[in-house]
């Protein structure tokens, strides 16, 4: 597939009206430049490239990887990377943490945070990212750290990549314009955005401060899981998922470039934006998505399905069937089946569950303390299920067909146990009484038979 911007964005900034365009469709070979000619045809690396360009590929996987998995794009700049590097110096990392990471050992329970406030202070997409939890290992490319952030400003002559994972954000107030090597992508609530592993970028804030989620992924690549007997519709759509068109910053304005490599944050200063790809193809680039377009399925006589069936996307791991990382949503369905509690049951599994809230209401928690903007996490073999205001409404309603409305849940779900930031367990919006809600449920046993009751 292959389209022109409309116009490059050699002077882009936050509040110019700019619209980002599109390619569709999730993990195709795309091409696209933003000059006409701008991107060589027949060949990746002619001797000269048009307008003077540098020719440079980044890969996703290993260059041997089988070509279903193989991933990778050229890209056609102004300067090559090489030409953006500097003296890197260490950086400071706030609050930002990367697995293997344990700075406290908290009791095993459930675990419950309200909102975390905006602050009043400046604070870039980058520097205003908090972890929650880590899991696995990055350096072994497995497991995935929680993030949330809260920003208040854009970035402005500042760059950031992430050489430890690729980064889902989930924004649950307030939209983001990321400006990428590969173009631009909007985001808002309601919609998500991937951006692998190495790719450069900025964010602009063009609605005032936004908050959000970020799924730090240090294993293989979101891909799309398989439909198994649910066939070949359902669930997320190939189409629906959207690539951005070639734009490029052409500016030679002082700036820096911070670098997330091995845990650690390296910053360097630069004379020019690095934002500078006049054209490229390949299937390794950033792309959004947006979760009112999820064709949820689910059961339509009795009991309740595995939540494996609301899953966008999954990175897969060496074991079949067992993800480095689920992403999974709960968002508007009918509730249809019969004799049945219709919220989740009662359970403990072997992943580990870090939950969040875009809006509405959880179904298996309406009891008031899971907020937007709010998160918990069902780690390992613990216990975990409906509180009791959801169990006894749900046990008692009258079984007919029931919409849920207006609601926004998701899962970060993992085969490694998560660890718990300093942050997380410090902050005052951790509910330090949630892991007794289930000591609240009633004993409702009655040895008699039911004629006897």
């Amino acid at each position: 597939m292959s389209a022109q911007a409309p116009s490059a964005y050699g002077q882009f900034a936050s509040g110019t009206g700019i619209m980002p365009g599109y390619m569709s469709g999730f993990g195709n070979g795309f091409e696209t430049e933003a000059l006409p000619g701008a991107l060589p045809i027949g060949r990746n690396s002619p001797q000269k490239c048009p307008y003077g360009l540098y020719a440079e590929q980044l890969s996703g996987s290993a260059f041997t990887a089988p070509r279903t998995v193989n991933e990778r794009s050229w890209l056609y700049r102004i300067r090559p990377t090489v030409m953006h590097w500097g003296a890197f110096k260490k950086a400071a990392s706030d609050l930002w943490r990367t697995a293997p990471s344990q700075e406290v050992e908290m009791p095993i329970a459930p675990l419950r945070w309200g909102p975390v406030p905006i602050p009043s202070m400046s604070l870039s997409f980058v520097e205003g990212i908090r972890t929650m939890t880590t899991a696995g290992d990055a350096g072994a490319q497995a497991g995935m750290g929680a993030h949330l952030y809260v920003a208040t400003r854009s970035m402005q002559d500042e760059y950031f990549y992430n050489a430890d994972g690729e980064m889902l954000v989930v924004p649950q107030e307030g939209p983001l314009r990321f400006r990428t090597e590969f173009g631009i992508i909007g985001v808002e609530p309601g919609e998500i955005c991937v951006i692998p592993r190495g790719v450069k970028f900025a964010v602009d804030l063009p609605g005032g401060p936004a908050r959000g989620y970020i799924c730090e992924n240090y294993g293989g690549a979101f891909t799309l899981p398989e439909r198994g007997p649910i066939g070949a519709n359902c669930l997320a759509n190939q189409r629906d998922f959207l690539t951005p068109v070639a734009a490029y910053e052409d500016r030679d304005e002082a700036g820096t470039l911070l670098v997330k490599w091995g845990g650690s944050f390296w910053a360097t200063a630069i004379d020019h934006s690095p934002l500078d790809v006049v054209a490229w193809h390949g299937n390794y680039a950033p792309y959004k998505y947006d979760l009112r377009k999820f064709s949820p399925v689910g059961p339509i006589l009795f009991d309740h399905a595995d939540p494996s069936i609301f899953t966008v996307l999954t990175s897969p791991s060496e074991t079949p069937g067992t993800a480095n990382v689920d992403f999974v949503i709960f968002s508007d369905r009918w509730l249809v089946a019969e004799n049945t509690f219709r919220p989740p049951w009662y359970h403990l599994n072997v992943m580990s569950e870090f939950m969040g809230l875009v809006c509405g209401v959880y179904d298996a928690k309406t009891g008031g303390g899971f907020q937007p903007g709010g998160a918990s996490l069902h780690n390992t073999l613990l216990p975990h299920g409906p509180d009791v205001d959801a169990f006894e409404k749900a046990s008692d309603a009258e079984l007919k067909p029931h919409k849920l409305e207006g609601t926004l849940a998701f899962m970060f779900e993992t085969r490694f146990p998560q660890k718990v930031s300093r942050f997380a367990a410090e902050h005052p919006a951790l509910q330090k009484d949630y892991g007794a809600y289930g000591r609240k449920l009633r004993k409702n046993f009655d040895p008699r038979l039911p004629e006897a009751r």
